[in-house]
């Protein structure tokens, strides 16, 4: 008696399908319809292969549909004109920075009141390239120079390259010192920026109407100890080519100023803090200072807040 090989095959497939393979065909199924008779797969493999090899494009093309109907077709409407432009490089901003308001106690040395006090304003009004800058810097009874000293700068600043402005305009220092006063105007030409290592700069060069030269560097560095709590350093120093013996100023170097400040940003925009100050003048301007009954090297300690709005 013979067996026909299909009469062996037609069990195990059966078994086959209802063991692992009736997965994959199942879900054959649910996308592309019903899967063709078990008798049409055993008795014709070329029909059994067209199934299968059909199921690409359907999955392609609706895989295609799906990915063209998320990215969709560029918008052929045009924008309205009240729109603003993507970057807005022209608007105009005012912004004020009260970079040094302080109380400073006075702690023995040198003629002049108990104590004193000490600011350093600065702000922009204009845009991204153009500014309009105005600056103040001032105190009373300064180791470096006696009773007041006080000066303003309204400066013009130019954009010139990333995190740098060139700036120049006038620059008025005031003096007095036992009732007397004196004033003079300068020329300020100089650069501010940050350079590397997120250094704040500010260099300039002075140039009075007698054509008196001197120039100044200013330094700042915030170190995040956390996020409100901020140690700020601060380096000054100010040099002169030529001596003008009524602003207590001595050709050279004329002094240096070391400070360091603990804030605590309450806000953003506000911020108390205390620290030390260092302040020592060199070579003729000490002996100018000492002749005017100030102490050419003192440390005081400081009080004071920091704000901009």
């Amino acid at each position: 008696m013979s067996i026909s090989l299909r009469t062996v095959l037609a069990p195990a497939l059966v078994c086959l399908l209802n063991a692992g393979i009736g997965v994959p065909l199942s879900l054959a199924q649910l996308t592309l319809g019903p899967p063709p008779p078990l008798k049409s797969m055993l008795t014709d493999t070329s029909t059994a292969a067209r199934p299968f090899a059909s199921t690409a494009t359907p999955i392609a093309s609706v895989l295609a549909g799906s990915s063209a109907r998320q990215e969709g077709p560029p918008s052929k409407f045009p924008v309205p004109e009240t729109w603003p432009a993507p970057v807005n490089d022209q608007e105009h901003r005012l912004f004020t920075l009260i970079d040094v308001l302080e109380y400073r106690p006075k702690t023995g040395g040198g003629g002049g009141s108990a104590s004193d006090y000490r600011w350093d304003i600065e702000g922009w009004y204009g845009g991204d390239y153009n500014r309009l800058w105005f600056k103040s810097e001032g105190q009373q009874d300064s180791a470096f120079k006696a009773d007041y000293d006080v000066d303003f700068q309204l400066l013009y600043g130019r954009f010139i390259q990333k995190y740098y402005d060139f700036q120049i305009g006038p620059r008025v220092e005031t003096q007095s010192f036992r009732g007397r006063n004196v004033t003079r105007g300068f020329a300020s030409i100089g650069i501010q920026g940050l350079v590397p290592y997120s250094y704040e700069l500010e260099a300039n060069v002075f140039i009075d109407e007698k054509g008196n030269v001197s120039g100044r560097l200013t330094l700042t560095k915030d170190l995040l100890l956390t996020q409100r709590l901020i140690l700020q350093g601060r380096f000054e120093t100010n040099l002169a080519v030529q001596r003008v013996v009524e602003f207590t100023t001595g050709s050279g170097l004329n002094n240096l100023e070391f400070g360091v400040r603990l804030r605590y940003e309450i806000r953003r925009e506000f911020a108390p803090y205390i620290g030390i100050s260092l302040d020592r003048s060199f070579g003729e301007t000490a002996t100018l200072v000492r002749q005017e009954g100030g102490d050419p090297s003192q440390v005081r300690f400081v009080a004071g807040v920091r704000a901009w709005f």
